[in-house]
Formats: C-alpha cells, sequence, structure tokens
C-alpha cells in the first residue's frame, strides 16, 4: 500500500454559493484532503524529493478555493480534487469541502461534500477502447 498524505481543517475564506447572500461576501470553508501517492522511496530514503510536498498540496487547493466562484459544494470539491490529481506522484485524491456557516434553518457545525478523483493509467484508457 502506498504512502497517504493526510490534510485536516485547513480553513480558507472566499466566495462560493447558489444564494445572492453567499455570493455577496466571503464566508469559512474547511478543507480536508487525502491523497494517496503512486509511489515513494521516502519512507526508506527520508528525502522530500522522494515523495508529494504536502505544503505545495496546501497552496494548490487554497488557490482553488480562493479561485473561482462555484455555486455548489460539489463542483468546488471537485475542482480541487482535479488539481490534485495533476500534481506528479499523486495517484488518487479525496476531497472534503465544508461550508462553516451554511445559510439553513438550524444549528449545524458544518455542511460538507466529499469527492474522489484518480489518475487513470495510459494501460486502461488502451483496454477500453
Amino acid at each position: 500500500m502506498s504512502p497517504r498524505i493526510e490534510v485536516r481543517g485547513l480553513r480558507v475564506v472566499a466566495v462560493h454559493g447558489l444564494l445572492e447572500e453567499e455570493r455577496r461576501r466571503a464566508q469559512p470553508f474547511e478543507i480536508d484532503i487525502d491523497v494517496e501517492l503512486a509511489a515513494s522511496t521516502a519512507l526508506a530514503s527520508d528525502d522530500l524529493a522522494d515523495t508529494v510536498d504536502y505544503g505545495g498540496l496546501i497552496r494548490l487547493a487554497t488557490e482553488v478555493v480562493t479561485g473561482a466562484p462555484h455555486l455548489l459544494l460539489e463542483s468546488l470539491a471537485g475542482a480541487v480534487a482535479d488539481s490534485l490529481v495533476a500534481v506528479a506522484g499523486v495517484a488518487e485524491a479525496t476531497v472534503t469541502v465544508r461550508k462553516l456557516r451554511p445559510p439553513v434553518p438550524a444549528d449545524v457545525a458544518s455542511v460538507g461534500v466529499r469527492v474522489t478523483r484518480g489518475v487513470v493509467s495510459p494501460a486502461l484508457l488502451q483496454n477500453s477502447t
């Protein structure tokens, strides 16, 4: 089994949402990231060059969340996951995006969506044609 990088509770303030009130002002979001590595010799080498830098994953996720607005959490989580699987060495990314102040008439801590994306190997693409 390949190593997994986990990032928990990344807080980002951004503008996303379906309602007009959500699109007028920034609100807090919380992101969890689970990245399965394609391969890593870092377990033995103890060298950052042999793995994926979680600092880079955090920067990339933050850029997506603070970038273009999304109406739906599903779309936002998908965009973050897509950006992470484009990183060399990442085989799969699971991203959870939670809205910490959802516009609902109930006392909830958050609402969220979890999306998983994986890299499709060229061999699988050849076999499907």
